[in-house]
Formats: structure tokens, sequence, C-alpha cells
């Protein structure tokens, strides 16, 4: 997770997650209808912890419903904190994998038949090296995946860079490609026209699947934490987290 460059400095009550009137039209889908039967489910995060902020929930009830399930971590997250001593690249590095696998056994994941790639990319610099990454994601993907990963203008430039290229990837193994809104629902509500409101279908979740999506993100303690120090606030800021309180999913079809 990582802050995004859209939102800086635009944190408030009107952002598009609780003020978009659009919101209450998007129709709802059922995940099986996403995912066809057989299918294996491909979740792409540019960071550790993206796949819990951007479908937690999903996650959960395609994992219910038995689907084989591959994660790919783009990059560790080490550079979420720049300049910080608490926080060094050194340290997070180790942390931020630990606390990924944590969030993953709170979410109930299997872990024992999960399938995770980790591709060490260096985060905060997906977008120079997008031809690679589309390279890198080709080679792990079959015609028959479904694969969900973060909206190709979402506003951070690692989630971007990521939707580009899953998309060229999927284009080129025919894999089919949804993609997930995270920091755009940070956006104030002026830019709601922005959203690709036709193509967004709402994935319902329940009183339980939403509060274990949260327990799992609480499990980012290195992202739950600034640094005051250097000025840093948390990258999971209050209004995020009160945003997954929300009974649904977005998906863009």
């Amino acid at each position: 997770m990582k802050p995004a460059s859209l939102s800086e400095g635009r944190r408030g009550p009107a952002q598009i997650w609780n003020s978009a009137p659009q919101l209450a039209q998007i129709p709802a889908i059922n995940p099986s209808s996403l995912v066809p039967r057989g299918a294996r489910v491909v979740v792409i995060a540019p960071h550790p912890g993206d796949e819990v902020l951007a479908c937690g929930g999903l996650l959960q009830l395609l994992s219910t419903l038995e689907y084989p399930l591959l994660l790919i971590s783009i990059t560790d997250g080490s550079a979420s904190h720049p300049g910080s001593n608490l926080w060094p690249a050194s340290r997070l590095s180790v942390i931020r994998p630990q606390e990924s696998a944590e969030a993953l056994r709170r979410l109930g994941m299997p872990l024992h038949s999960l399938k995770w790639i980790r591709g060490g990319f260096c985060d905060n610099a997906l977008g120079v090296r997008e031809q690679p990454l589309s390279q890198f994601i080709a080679r792990y993907l079959q015609p028959s995946d479904v694969v969900f990963t973060t909206w190709r203008h979402d506003g951070n430039d690692d989630h971007d860079a990521v939707g580009r290229a899953s998309a060229k990837a999927c284009t080129l193994t025919g894999a089919r490609l949804y993609e997930l809104p995270v920091w755009a629902w940070h956006w104030p509500a002026r830019e709601g026209s922005v959203i690709p409101w036709q193509r967004a279908r709402k994935i319902r979740l329940d009183t339980w699947s939403v509060a274990r999506k949260l327990h799992a993100a609480h499990a980012y303690a290195s992202q739950l934490d600034g640094d005051p120090e250097i000025g840093l606030a948390p990258i999971l800021a209050q209004d995020l987290l009160e945003r997954m309180r929300e009974p649904y999913e977005i998906v863009f079809t």
C-alpha cells in the first residue's frame, strides 16, 4: 500500500466513496458470474496489502467457492516510508511479507494451497519498468485465468502501471481482466465524472466478510503507523479504514 499521488491533500468528508450518488445505482453482480467454474483466479497486487484494500471481501467469497487462487505481489513495499529511521527499507522488506501472510490468514485464505509469487520489483518506480513488468506477469498467466488488479487510472503511479501491465499481459495470454479502484474512491467528489460508472459492478459483502477484511487490514502495523519525526502520516488513514466498512466492493468489468 502506498499513498495515492492524486489524493494527497484531498482528504475530507466529500470524497467519492461517501458522497457520489452514482454508487447507489451500481448494479450488483455475483462473484460466480465474474469467474467461470473451473477458472483460476489471479490477484495482482502492486504492494503488499493492496489485495486486501482492493478485494479482500471478494477473495473470501472466491475462496469459499473453492476457486484455485494465485496471488502475485509485484513489490515488497519497502519504500512506503521514505526517509524514515523508524521504518527503513531494510526493516520493511522483512516485515511487510510477514504482515501479508498474517493478513491472508485473517481473511481465511488457505495458505497451504494458495500459490503466492513475489515479484521483487522496486516500488515507487514501476512506471519505468512497465514492459518487463507485463512480461513478468504474462509468464504466470494461462488463457483461462481471470485476473483482478488495480485500475489503470487509480491515481497512484504504481497502481496505474500495474493496471496497464496487467492489461497487456492479459491481451498476450488471453486471460480475462477486471480492474479494481482503490485510491480513486478518495478523490474529491467533484472528480466523480472520471469514474467509469457504466463499467462498475457491486459485489455485496455480509457483515462477517467486512469484519474479516478490516481485521486483515490491521495486520499491516507498519502502514497504521507513520513517522512523526519526519512528518509522515499513516498510510492506512482513518478515512480509508472507514471506507472498508462499506458492505460491498466495486469492480470495473
